[in-house]
């Protein structure tokens, strides 16, 4: 069985007024000059969210969000 916290994260909002001032992140939402939004991660060693981008097959990092800031995690139910 999958451990919950291993789960694959659908979305992440930035900021403490999530309806009205946050910032959305999904995966597979258009960013960026044409890049799309490919990964959402957790590192464990900083305690980050990192987004990746991709366009034509190339993955960059995006953003990185400490966890001293405001966030909300959707994870992926799909599995």
């Amino acid at each position: 069985m999958k451990n919950k916290m291993d789960s694959v994260i659908r979305k992440i909002s930035i900021g403490a007024d999530y309806k009205n001032e946050a910032m959305h992140y999904s995966i597979g939402q258009q960013v960026y000059g044409g890049h799309e939004i490919s990964h959402i991660l957790f590192d464990n060693k900083d305690n980050s969210y990192n987004i990746y981008i991709k366009k034509n097959n190339e993955v960059l990092p995006w953003k990185k969000f400490n966890s001293n800031m405001a966030i909300a995690v959707e994870y992926d139910l799909e599995y």
